[in-house]
């Protein structure tokens, strides 16, 4: 199967036909790669939750189409089953610990498994195989999800939703909530996850410095329907254009332009603006003089 998401003249209408209808997106065209990392970004209120609810047909658009690899879907689409596209389509929304209720974190993660037909002994061997990925220690398999802290429980959730070997994953701002270091650990893990499998991943996030360092693809959603597209370098190179949509650029743009600002008449030339520290690392290098008669830098 391709797990190419396109949306063609999307719209999306809440409550529809009656007095309490509400648009909530308008002429959605965008195409989603297989294979990479596309980070989703706008507002609150852009319509990003609303969009994604469509990548595993939770809704069906009002207007146009949305395929989904060799799937149709519109709003008349007879489609005989949604659970094998549920299974293909994993979505992780925000504070996913929410969704935990059987009595132990073994029993949580073999219920998917279990419901889509697998025997009891592969859903068992998937489950230690995704709690391990998560890191949840064997000992507490026998725990209740509700005894274990706010961070493990989202790595049960999680265990869960991988338990289904979805070959497209959604990511609802998967860190909320968590520190810093629990952030950068719950990142690489997907970004790892999506490297070995060949994952077509979508990144819900108002983090920029997640978005620059992992997408590949950024799209920007602004009043229910797509206002731009592109890399993250030319889509964070629209500094002004961002800001005026209450956007931020990644904290190591912002640094350089404060540096900029500084060093006024003496300002660094530079071609590209830094995406990530280690970028604006390596930039300030190449700026700093040389160590005499060494060629580096000391």
């Amino acid at each position: 199967m391709d797990h190419t998401i396109v949306f063609d003249q999307v719209s999306y209408h809440y409550n529809a036909n009656t007095p309490f209808e509400v648009a909530a997106l308008f002429d959605v065209n965008l195409t989603i790669p297989a294979h990479q990392v596309t980070a989703v970004i706008g507002h609150t209120g852009s319509g990003k939750s609303t969009l994604i609810q469509h990548l595993n047909v939770l809704i069906k658009p009002t207007k146009g189409s949305v395929r989904l690899g060799d799937v149709l879907v519109t709003s008349t689409a007879k489609l005989p089953s949604l659970k094998p596209l549920r299974k293909q389509v994993g979505v992780v929304f925000q504070f996913p610990e929410a969704q935990l209720f059987e009595e132990t974190v073994l029993k949580d993660v073999m219920f998917g498994p279990l419901n889509f037909g697998v025997s009891e002994e592969d859903a068992l061997a998937i489950a230690k195989e995704k709690l391990a990925l998560v890191g949840i220690r064997p000992d507490l398999y026998e725990r209740s999800p509700f005894d274990l802290s706010g961070g493990q429980m989202r790595r049960v959730a999680i265990a869960g939703v991988l338990a289904l070997e979805p070959q497209v994953l959604v990511l609802d701002e998967p860190t909320a909530g968590l520190d810093p270091l629990g952030q950068a650990q719950m990142l690489d893990m997907f970004m790892r996850l999506q490297k070995e499998d060949k994952l077509t991943l979508v990144l819900i996030s108002h983090q920029m410095d997640d978005v620059a360092r992992y997408a590949d693809h950024v799209i920007v959603m602004e009043g229910g329907t797509v206002a731009k597209t592109g890399t993250p370098e030319q889509v964070f190179s629209q500094t002004d254009w961002l800001r005026q949509r209450r956007l931020d650029v990644p904290r190591s743009m912002q640094f350089l332009e404060k540096l900029q600002e500084r060093l006024g008449g003496q300002a660094l030339a530079i071609d590209q603006a830094p995406l990530t520290v280690e970028a604006l690392a390596d930039l300030l290098m190449a700026h700093l003089p040389a160590k005499e008669g060494t060629g580096h830098v000391g």
